[in-house]
């Protein structure tokens, strides 16, 4: 039995996520799998590639072929560097967490206002002002 380590596509239509798995080469693409050995999430920015460094060294050591998509992955991650003993490659970027928006009190927001409006509603204007005219035109 041929061993393939390939992507299980999952997600939406137009948000993908996959899984890297370890399957049977003859089994289709969202088929059963043997093992999930890492995640890979292509539409966050950096992409998100987590992959299980002990598990690929296994599949690999034990004959599983990795397709081109995974091979591209494992390559970035260093797992197919280590594997066939060469130099790492160049650590991954890491996505910086985004600086926290600062809340309405540090802004300088009173709690002391009862949340009335500043300027009278149109509807009472125009009312008022109906009710005006048909005073005049009476007298």
């Amino acid at each position: 039995m041929a061993v393939k380590i390939k992507l299980k596509r999952l997600g939406k239509i137009r948000s993908p996520h996959y899984r890297i798995v370890v399957a049977d080469s003859r089994t289709r693409r969202d088929g059963r799998a043997i093992e999930e050995i890492g995640k890979y999430h292509p539409t966050y920015n950096p992409s998100v590639m987590e992959v299980d460094a002990e598990r690929v060294a296994y599949w690999l050591s034990v004959g599983a072929q990795p397709t081109e998509p995974v091979l591209a992955i494992l390559k970035k991650t260093g797992d197919w560097q280590k594997f066939k003993g060469e130099p790492a490659p160049a650590p991954l970027l890491v996505a910086e967490p985004k600086p926290a928006r600062p809340s309405f009190e540090a802004i300088g927001g009173d709690d002391d206002s009862k949340g009335e409006a500043i300027t009278q509603k149109k509807k009472a204007e125009k009312k008022d002002e109906a009710a005006a005219e048909s005073e005049s035109t009476e007298a």
